[in-house]
């Protein structure tokens, strides 16, 4: 994107480099922080009213709250979040997915303020995060329980079914919430997506006149009598000679030809 080549070119000295290993850190300590007294939870959530009275940590601290408290779980999603963030940054930059990642803070914040009206998470952040590795890693394969290998675009299609679901069944407030929060997903792929189907919708166009044109004219004949006309399309069992004069007739006007017919008939097929 060009847009986002020339915001590198100016700002790119200000990225932070490993920015999904210091989330993953911070993830970790902040589980361990919950184990220790569970009620931490309630001075880390994005809550709008807390933030309008000072509490302004809470607009960071809200990223840092695990996905789950289960030990084993939770090793497998930061572990997975550690790769998704380092091959993203080998793919884009170091400055590309802070800048990812940071239109997706804004989003989860909007959806806090002006449409959840509530307490904020970073569900939709991460998953936004794992959408992004799956569009650019397809064919990358993830050991589900660490047994069954999977391709990262099967899960990504699953969690995609769950948010179109969202889409389907939420409250007009959900519904904005699910949309706002992939924002980042979106202003990044959205113009790919739409370049491909434009692509896609000018290949089947293409194809369809060439198949046109490539399909044989019905009109066609292969036999024509020269003096009534009739084909072998009129009747399947008319029988046609070429004349001396090189002309075809059927064998009702064969008579009027200008010399003899040649001996073998053409009948239609």
């Amino acid at each position: 994107m060009d847009w986002l080549d020339k915001l590198e070119r100016r700002l790119g000295r200000f990225a932070v480099p490993g920015l999904t290993r210091l989330i993953v850190a911070f993830n970790a300590a902040t589980f361990l922080l919950l184990r220790l007294d569970p009620t931490w939870i309630n001075a880390l959530v994005l809550d709008p009213d807390r933030v309008a009275n000072g509490e302004v940590w809470r607009l960071v601290s809200c990223l840092f709250i695990p996905p789950t408290l289960d030990p084993l779980w939770l090793f497998f999603a930061l572990y997975l979040f550690w790769i998704m963030g380092d091959g993203l940054e080998q793919e884009w930059g170091a400055f590309k997915l802070n800048v990812f990642y940071l239109v997706g803070m804004i989003a989860t914040t909007l959806v806090a303020f002006f449409i959840a009206h509530g307490s904020a998470t970073n569900t939709y952040l991460n998953l936004s995060l794992f959408f992004a590795f799956a569009t650019v890693f397809p064919n990358f394969e993830i050991l589900v329980f660490f047994i069954l290998p999977v391709k990262v675009k099967w899960l990504a299609a699953i969690s995609a079914a769950f948010v179109l679901w969202t889409l389907l069944v939420a409250p007009i407030s959900g519904k904005l919430a699910a949309v706002v929060s992939l924002a980042n997903y979106l202003v990044f792929f959205g113009p790919q997506f739409w370049q491909m189907a434009i692509l896609n919708r000018q290949v089947a166009r293409r194809r369809a006149e060439f198949d046109a044109k490539s399909r044989p004219d019905e009109s066609e004949t292969w036999h024509r009598c020269a003096v009534c006309g009739r084909t072998e399309r009129d009747d399947a069992d008319l029988e046609f000679r070429v004349a001396a004069d090189d002309k075809e007739y059927c064998m009702e006007h064969l008579s009027q030809a200008t010399g003899p017919a040649e001996k073998q008939p053409s009948r239609s097929a």
